[in-house]
C-alpha cells in the first residue's frame, strides 16, 4: 500500500496538483486517466522520487518496491540474457538462472536467449523491459503509456499479464479498452485534485457527470440566494427600522463559502466535411501487390471494394505491411502490379504516420489548416483550430512548440479543412487522450463517406469497422466481416501458439516472509564460523603479503651492499613466509568453497519460495 498526502506541484505558473492526496490499497490496478498536460507522467515521477513536490509526502510501506516500466525501449547488451540480467543486484549478480526463469515464463525459448533483443518485435522487447522489471520483484508497477506502438497480438498478451501480475498497478494509457481489461479502479486528475472510483472509465466519467450536474445545482440554487440576499441588503441597510435586520443578513452572507464556477477543458469535437458524390463505390482495388522487392512481397493480388458509408479496418502485427497498402492506396508508393480505381468525383484524405514530419516546424497552426485549403477565410480557419482544442493564441503557435499530440490534431484540422469522401487513417489516435479519442470515433461513424483505417484499438475496430483486411504470415487477405466476427472465426494464430505462463509467485505472503526469514537465520548461523575464518585468513595474507614485501626490499638492499650474513637471514626469512602465504590461500580456498556451498543451498531453498 502506497498514499500521497496533500501533494502540491507547480511548473513555473502552472499549478499542476493542489493538495491531491490518494491511497493504493494491497492488489489495486488503478488506471489514470486525465487530459493531457493534466500532470499524470509528473505524478509518476514524484512516487518514484524522481520529481520533488512543492509540498505533501508519499509514504511507503518498509521494503516496498516499485519498478517502472518507460515509454521508450533502449537495450545495451548484445543478448536478451545480458540485457535482462542487468537488473540483477550486486548480491545476486551470479543468479541469471532467475533471470532465466522469469525469461521462459513470458514466452522466450533457450535459443531466443542468445539473441539480439533488437531483432525481436515491439511486443517482446516489451516483455524484455518486463523481465528486467519482475527480476528486481517489485511490489508496485508504474507504467507510463506501455501500449504505444504495440500490435493488437502484443496488447492481448499485456493484457493478460497484467490480469494476472501479483502486485498493485497504475497504468497511464489512452487506450480505453486496454484499461477499461486491466483495472479494478480508474483514477483521474480533475481540477488540479484527484478522484478515484472502483470500476472502469466509463463508471467514472458517468460518475464525474453527476458530480458535476449535482454542483452545478448548487452553485444556481446558492447564486440564487446571494443575489436574494444582497437585493434585501440593498433595499433594508438605509432604513432605520430594517437596519439591524439587513446587518444580520450582510453577516450571513459573509459566512458562506461560495462555490466557484466549474472549470471544463476544451473538447475536441468535429465532424468531417463530407463532399457529395454520386459514385456508391469509392474505391475498388484489383489484384494489387507491393514490396520493396519482387521477391519479397509485403502483400499480393489483393482484391477488395469499399462503398459509400461503409469502413474497412487493417489489422496484424507490426512490419506486416498495412501502412504500406495505405501509401500505396493514397498513391504515394507505387504498385509492383495491379490496379486501383475510383471514381472521378472521389476526393480522399490521408492521415499518415509519418505525415507529421511534414508539417512545417516554424509555422503555425493556423498555416497549417490554411495550406490544406486556401480558398478557406481567415475566421473559417480559426473556427477549424477551435474545434481541434486551439482557441485564442493558440492557433498562433508554431508547431517546434507543439506536443505529440497537438501535432496530431492540426493534421486533423487540416484534413477538416477539405472537403472528403474517402478517408485513409494511418494510427489516428497515436498521442491523442481519451477524450480525443472518442470524438475521432464518433466522427468515423458519423462521416457519409468511406473510411480505410489503420488501428491498433480493439473498441475502435468494433465501433467503426464493417470489414477487415488481415495481414498474417502469408501476406493479406480480404474478410467479410467485424472484428468480432475474425476473432470468433479466424483468431490470431499467434495466441494459438502461446499459453501464457503465469510468473512465479513472489515471496509476499506472510507465510512465505516467515519462511524466508527463518531460512536467512539459519543461514548465518552456519555460516557465521566460516565467514569469522575467511576474513581471519585474509587479514593474515594481507599482513604476510605486506612483510614479505619489505623483506625483498631489504634483500636487494643487503645484496647490493654486499653483506653475506644479513642475505641469508633474509632469504630464509622471505622463502618461509612464501611458503605460509601458500598455506593461507589453500585454507582459504577450501573454507571459502565451503562458505559457497552453504550459501548456494540456500539461495535454492529460498527460490523455491
Amino acid at each position: 500500500m502506497i498514499q500521497l498526502t496533500n501533494i502540491t506541484k507547480n511548473f513555473a505558473s502552472q499549478e499542476l496538483f493542489n493538495n491531491l492526496s490518494f491511497k493504493l490499497n494491497s492488489g489495486n490496478r488503478v488506471g489514470l486517466v486525465g487530459r493531457n498536460g493534466s500532470g499524470k507522467s509528473t505524478l509518476f515521477k514524484i512516487i518514484l522520487g524522481e520529481e520533488s513536490a512543492d509540498s505533501g509526502e508519499v509514504i511507503l510501506p518498509k521494503n516496498y518496491k516499485i519498478g517502472t516500466l518507460k515509454q521508450h525501449l533502449t537495450f545495451s547488451q548484445k543478448t536478451v540474457r545480458e540485457e535482462a540480467s542487468l537488473a540483477l543486484s550486486e548480491e545476486m549478480r551470479y543468479d541469471v538462472y532467475r533471470v532465466e526463469k522469469i525469461l521462459f515464463g513470458l514466452g522466450f525459448t533457450q535459443e531466443d536467449l542468445d539473441k539480439d533483443p533488437l531483432s525481436f518485435s515491439g511486443g517482446y522487447q516489451i516483455r524484455i523491459n518486463l523481465a528486467k522489471l519482475l527480476v528486481t520483484e517489485p511490489n508496485l508497477l508504474l507504467l507510463d503509456e506501455p501500449t504505444n506502438y504495440l500490435d493488437i497480438v502484443s496488447l492481448r498478451w499485456l493484457k493478460n499479464f497484467l490480469c494476472t501480475f501479483d502486485g498493485e498497478v497504475i497504468l497511464i494509457t489512452h487506450n480505453r479498452d486496454f484499461m477499461d481489461s486491466v483495472c479494478t479502479h480508474t483514477m483521474g486528475l480533475v481540477r488540479k485534485k484527484i478522484e478515484l472510483l472502483q470500476g472502469n472509465t466509463h463508471k467514472f466519467y458517468e460518475q464525474l457527470a453527476s458530480n458535476d450536474e449535482h454542483y452545478a445545482k448548487q452553485k444556481i440554487a446558492q447564486d440564487k440566494k446571494v443575489k436574494e440576499l444582497e437585493e434585501f441588503i440593498a433595499k433594508n441597510k438605509a432604513r432605520a427600522s430594517t437596519a439591524a435586520l439587513a446587518q444580520s443578513k450582510v453577516k450571513q452572507l459573509e459566512k458562506m463559502t461560495l462555490l466557484d464556477d466549474l472549470a471544463f477543458d476544451d473538447t475536441l469535437a468535429f465532424d468531417f466535411n463530407f463532399q457529395e458524390s454520386p459514385a456508391k463505390i469509392m474505391l475498388e482495388v484489383e489484384n494489387l501487390s507491393f514490396g520493396y522487392t519482387a521477391d519479397a512481397l509485403l502483400f499480393k493480388n489483393i482484391n477488395f471494394s469499399i462503398k459509400r458509408g461503409e469502413c474497412i479496418g487493417i489489422i496484424g502485427k507490426n512490419g506486416k505491411g498495412k501502412s504500406t497498402l495505405l501509401n500505396t492506396l493514397a498513391g504515394e508508393l507505387k504498385a509492383l502490379s495491379g490496379e486501383v480505381h475510383s471514381h472521378p468525383s472521389v476526393n480522399f484524405a490521408h492521415f499518415g504516420q509519418t505525415n507529421i514530419a511534414r508539417l512545417h516546424p516554424n509555422a503555425s497552426v493556423t498555416d497549417e489548416i490554411h495550406s490544406a485549403n486556401t480558398k478557406l477565410s481567415a475566421q473559417q480557419i480559426r473556427s477549424i483550430a477551435g474545434a481541434m482544442m486551439f482557441s485564442g493564441d493558440n492557433a498562433d503557435k508554431k508547431v517546434s512548440l507543439l506536443s505529440g499530440g497537438e501535432k496530431s490534431r492540426v493534421m486533423l484540422g487540416q484534413i477538416l479543412a477539405q472537403n472528403v469522401n474517402l478517408l485513409f487513417l494511418d494510427e489516428p489516435t497515436n498521442h491523442l487522450d481519451i477524450q480525443s479519442i472518442e470524438a475521432l470515433t464518433q466522427a468515423i461513424i458519423n462521416f457519409e463517406g468511406a473510411v480505410l483505417i489503420v488501428t491498433h484499438s480493439e473498441e475502435m475496430l468494433r465501433r467503426v469497422c464493417d470489414r477487415l483486411i488481415i495481414f498474417a504470415r502469408d501476406g493479406a487477405e480480404y474478410f467479410d466481416g467485424g472484428y468480432d466476427d475474425f476473432l470468433q472465426k479466424i483468431g490470431w494464430e499467434e495466441e494459438e501458439k502461446e499459453v501464457l505462463v503465469k510468473q512465479a509467485p513472489k515471496s509476499s505472503t506472510k507465510e512465505n516472509k516467515k519462511l524466508r526469514a527463518q531460512l536467512v537465520r539459519e543461514r548465518n548461523k552456519e555460516t557465521a564460523t566460516l565467514k569469522k575464518k575467511v576474513e581471519k585468513l585474509e587479514n593474515k595474507i594481507m599482513d604476510l603479503e605486506e612483510s614479505v614485501t619489505l623483506h625483498h626490499e631489504a634483500l636487494i638492499e643487503a645484496s647490493n651492499t654486499g653483506e653475506s650474513a644479513k642475505l641469508m637471514e633474509l632469504s630464509q626469512l622471505v622463502s618461509k613466509e612464501e611458503a605460509q602465504v601458500e598455506e593461507l590461500f589453500e585454507a582459504l580456498e577450501e573454507t571459502q568453497t565451503q562458505l559457497d556451498t552453504i550459501n548456494e543451498a540456500y539461495a535454492q531453498k529460498i527460490e523455491a519460495l
